[in-house]
Formats: C-alpha cells, structure tokens, sequence
C-alpha cells in the first residue's frame, strides 16, 4: 500500500505531541528570540502564541502551544533542554503535555448551578481537567455527583467542628493529589491558614454586588436599590474575603422590570459563566499571578 503525501501528512499529525510552554519574568530584550528559536531548534510547531509585556511593571508574560514529532515530543527532553534559558532569564516556567488535566476539587454548599455547568463540561471533555470529588457540607448535591461518576464527600461544619471539618478537608486534599479547587458557592469562610496554603490553587466566585450588598438575600437588596446590572467575579482566594485577584467576570443588563426573583435567577447564569470560564483558562495554563492582579492571555 504507498501513502500518498495526504495521508502523511494525516499520519505525522496523529503522531505529533502538542505541549504548552507557559513563562513569565522580568522584562528583557531577546526572551521571544530565545523561546522561539529553541522551540525552531527542538522540532516544535508553534500552533499558538499569546504573550503581553506588562511597561508598567517590567514583567513579561508568554504562553506557547506547540505541536512536536518524534524524539523531539519527549516531554523529559524539552524541559531538561529549557532549563539553560529559564535559568538565564530567571524566568517561572512550565512546561506540560497540553493533554494533561489537573486534578480538581469543587466545593459546594447548597446551590448547585455551577457545579452542575463544571461536571456536565468535564464529562464531555470540554472542561481539561479531571473533577476527582465533590466536597460539600450539605447532602444536596450528592444524587447529581454521583450521577456523573464522581465521588461524594460530605463533610459537615459548624462553628466548633471548623478546625476539625478543615482538617479533613485538607487530608483529602492531600490524598488525592489535588491541583485545583473550586468553591462553586461554598457559603463557608476559610480560614486564613487554609487561604494561604491554597494561594493560586482555590478559585471562587461571588455576586459582584459584593461589597455593597452584604449578609443576607443580596438579590434582594439589589432589587431594592434598582440595580441595572447583575454581575458575578471569579477569583483566587485569600486571606481578605472576596478580595483577591480577579480572574474572570460576567455582566448581564437587567431594569425594572426584573423583580427579585429574576435577578436571582439572572445571578445564577453570570456566576455559571464567569466560574466556568476561570477554571477553564486556568486549567489551560492562561492564567498567570501578577501580585493583586492577574495577567489572562486569551
């Protein structure tokens, strides 16, 4: 049987390695000639390419998705050869088979809108990344998890058995070789050494009424003062509640027409769509930390 060039060309496809290169450092002269050429050099296609110098700062950031054949796909290979460039530009870097899926965590309490959009996505491979359990201190949602095949950890909290709630949380955490986890409206606070450890790995979202309409029915007092939008904000958690770096947000236009109930309802869709697009660009290695800020490269 001769392969025609077509089928080749079909057949090197379905051999090639795709890999994602994600960097940033200080901002220098040279870094993109330095990247590319070495990727040139080890046999690497560049698929696709985002990259943003923040001026004001002097940090560049650059993320890479390249196609390789061969002996040059060895993932083992490209990063021992990388290291000399890292190393020159002090650069923190990864560099990871595009088809590896962190393995994630969500946390819910009650309302399971977001987690219902996540498992739905990751069970038909649109979400890369691997849901490995369902922590919640309600039982709500444990049919819906178990349906889709994942396991359910019910670990209730009340104000005395925190410290021990977290501590099993933790452990579990531990366990399961966690590298993400996802507060889909899990009404319970960290506490503030549980926040740090997570740092960059726990992403949640909120209403983005927040700080105006504290405590109870936030919907409500919206509705109340006439609100003209509804809004929700993804984010990594810290220490200071529903303050850290924003990674995603969504706004819905709403008037007076919408009462309670329909903002209610409105604020479920922006939190699905924010929530979803975060863990989404951070799983694909497009979210990067920039102190109280985050650097997207769409």
């Amino acid at each position: 049987m001769t392969l025609t060039t077509t089928d080749a060309a079909h057949t090197a496809a379905r051999q090639a390695a795709e890999h994602v290169l994600t960097l940033d450092c200080e901002e220098s002269p040279g870094i993109v000639s330095a990247v590319s050429g070495f990727l040139a050099g080890h046999g690497c296609d560049i698929i696709e390419n985002k990259q943003f110098d923040d001026w004001r700062a002097r940090h560049f950031f650059m993320r890479v998705h390249v196609a390789s054949e061969g002996g040059s796909s060895d993932i083992d290979t490209l990063r021992k050869a990388f290291e000399p460039i890292g190393e020159k530009f002090e650069m923190r870097w990864k560099l990871e088979r595009r088809d590896t899926k962190p393995r994630i965590v969500i946390m819910v309490s009650k309302s399971g809108h977001c987690l219902a959009d996540l498992l739905y996505r990751s069970r038909i491979g649109e979400l890369s990344a691997e849901i490995v359990a369902v922590v919640s201190n309600h039982r709500n949602q444990q049919e819906l998890t178990e349906w889709h095949g994942v396991p359910f950890h019910h670990i209730p909290v009340t104000k005395d058995t925190k410290p021990e709630a977290e501590a099993r949380l933790e452990s579990l955490l531990d366990d399961l070789d966690v590298e993400l986890v996802v507060l889909a409206r899990y009404m319970q606070v960290l506490s503030d050494e549980l926040s740090a450890r997570l740092s960059g790995k726990c992403i949640n979202i909120h209403h983005s009424f927040l700080p105006a309409f504290k405590g109870a029915k936030p919907y409500h007092q919206a509705y109340e003062r006439g609100v003209k939008m509804v809004g929700a904000t993804a984010h990594y958690i810290t220490a200071d509640l529903d303050e850290g770096p924003i990674i995603a947000q969504q706004v819905i236009d709403v008037d007076h027409t919408y009462g309670p109930e329909d903002l209610v309802a409105i604020g479920r869709d922006a939190e699905v769509a924010a929530l979803t697009r975060a863990v989404r660009w951070h799983c694909d290695g497009r979210v990067f930390a920039a102190g109280s800020r985050t650097v997207v490269l769409r």
